[in-house]
């Protein structure tokens, strides 16, 4: 398995963590979608676009690492 993508799905399905970190990582997805969707966005809605961008990042480079270590 050389290709990323085959090595997500053999992750998500395989290992509990890295599924657990991609479903967080869709959670903050969705939350941002939600923010960016919204009509007036206050102080706070951009507070909560920063800490959420960076969380997603977070978690994005943790499923990184995990795929570099199987490989």
């Amino acid at each position: 398995m050389t290709n990323e993508e085959e090595i997500k799905e053999y992750l998500i399905s395989n290992n509990p963590e890295f599924r657990s970190l991609v479903e967080e990582h869709k959670s903050y997805k969705s939350k941002l979608l939600e923010l960016g969707a919204r009509p007036h966005v206050t102080d706070q809605d951009q507070l909560e676009e920063v800490n959420l961008k960076k969380k997603k990042l977070h978690l994005k480079d943790q499923m990184s690492r995990m795929i570099q270590a199987f490989r």
